[in-house]
């Protein structure tokens, strides 16, 4: 079966490069031409990143005559993309050349083999000194120090919510919840006094992937006693199982669906949840709170797929707190993606070059204004055309200091999933919290090994 399955992802992957113009064979790249692939949404009304890569295409083929670069959108949900890009470098006749990497998978692919590490290249490139650290940190590979991708963009996530809503069913604005009860208890409010409302948006269930584990279950995690240890203490190098916050944060995922204050459960375990919230629910006034990232405000530009003029007088923003109010009062999670080089790319240096241009501070800043993304490097951090350009910029990027990242390991991917299953199995209302967590414990030793796990303490 798995061979069968395998052969039918191989088939995908070659119809996409051949719908692309690409072929997918060794003759797509190489020489004076380069693939260059990344995620297109399954949003098709989302195509700011299009816009972006064809208009550095024609800018890049025009300042060096004679090269060729083929622009590759593989249209997919996102764990489907993550399966579908390490399909295509596994083999030399459907390797890119170049391949935007989301930070959590990138140190899987690494292990894998799959990518090619950049060192040689950023030594010899001064724009490198203005990437962070951090979000160097987050394209290195732990186990041999080396860099494998140009970081892309960064994030915050945090409280997005309908001040007018929270208004008309008696709540207070501006409104900064203090815990977690805060917030169920605002929620509980909205439902009874604004039928035809949805309280709340947490992601939840497999179909979301990561979506559902940093931007729903994480931010509740992280917000728990043992904070930054709560998932992996990086001190024993121990995976957690068996701790009471992550209980807590799935009880919170329990109470919010069934005590329906959350999205349908058709919805929310739906592969779509995203699309809805962002271009439907909150446009249309029908969803009061939604945790999310910084970046939903591209949804609502003129630029995004579903422009609301009116979205900086609607709606507000407020930091997700932690669980009892615990210091430091408010927790968010960063990640972000990259641009990496494949390690079977057929054309490496001129992947760097249009790496480098499409990185410089220029590009850099017109793409995270055009996404509504953090900054990654320094001195795009510090313009004023990149702070002024969305209303809530300066209020994500100050959520940096209580920000926490993923394990940056191998088998992250694998954990992800067993905490999406945990999720969708409490909010389907097919386990209890507790039975939920045993299996997640389960899930988690077999995925790193029983001796690579350890009991939590909070």
């Amino acid at each position: 079966m798995r061979k069968k399955l395998l052969a039918a992802f191989a088939i995908t992957v070659a119809t996409t490069l051949s719908a692309a113009g690409c072929g997918g064979s060794a003759s797509g790249s190489g020489g004076n031409s380069i693939k260059v692939v990344y995620w297109q949404h399954l949003d098709q009304n989302d195509h700011k990143q299009q816009t972006f890569l064809t208009t550095m295409k024609r800018s890049f083929e025009k300042a060096h005559p004679g090269k060729k670069i083929d622009i590759i959108p593989v249209t997919a949900s996102e764990n489907d993309y993550y399966t579908k890009i390490q399909l295509m470098m596994r083999s030399p006749s459907t390797a890119p050349d170049l391949v935007y990497e989301d930070t959590a998978l990138i140190n899987s692919d690494i292990a894998s083999g799959y990518l090619k590490p950049i060192d040689a290249y950023v030594a010899k490139w001064a724009d490198w000194d203005s990437f962070a650290d951090a979000a160097k940190g987050a394209v290195s590979s732990p186990a041999d120090g080396k860099t494998y991708g140009v970081p892309d963009d960064t994030d915050t996530r945090g409280i997005w919510y309908n001040q007018n809503l929270l208004k008309k069913a008696g709540i207070a604005t501006p409104w900064q919840p203090k815990t977690w009860q805060d917030i169920l208890d605002v929620a509980r409010t909205i439902k009874k006094k604004l039928p035809g409302v949805t309280p709340m948006n947490l992601y939840t269930g497999q179909a979301g992937g990561e979506q559902s584990t940093m931007q729903g279950f994480e931010m509740l995690l992280y917000g728990t006693g043992a904070a930054g240890d709560s998932l992996y203490d990086a001190k024993t190098k121990k995976w957690i199982v068996g701790s009471q916050g992550f209980k807590d944060a799935l009880t919170f995922v329990h109470d919010v669906y069934s005590e329906n204050l959350g999205l349908s459960k058709s919805t929310a375990l739906g592969p779509n949840a995203g699309t809805e919230v962002g271009t439907k629910l909150l446009p249309e006034n029908k969803l009061a709170i939604n945790i999310d990232g910084s970046w939903m405000a591209n949804n609502w530009l003129t630029t995004g797929p579903r422009p609301w003029p009116g979205w900086s007088r609607t709606m507000a923003s407020a930091a997700m707190p932690t669980q009892h109010g615990q210091a430091p009062g408010q927790v968010s999670m960063s990640g972000g993606w990259a641009w990496s080089i494949p390690a079977k790319a057929k054309n490496p240096d001129l992947a760097w070059q249009f790496t480098k241009a499409i990185k410089d501070k220029a590009n850099s800043t017109n793409w995270n204004i055009i996404e509504s993304t953090t900054a990654v490097r320094t001195d795009v951090a510090a313009d004023p055309k990149y702070l002024d350009a969305t209303p809530t910029n300066k209020f994500f990027t100050g959520l940096v200091k209580y920000t926490h990242f993923r394990p940056a390991l191998p088998k992250y991917p694998q954990v992800s999933n067993a905490i999406t299953k945990a999720m969708e199995s409490v909010t389907t209302g097919q386990s209890s919290v507790s039975d939920a967590a045993k299996t997640y414990d389960q899930d988690l030793a077999t995925a790193v090994g029983s001796d690579s796990t350890a009991k939590g303490t909070r």
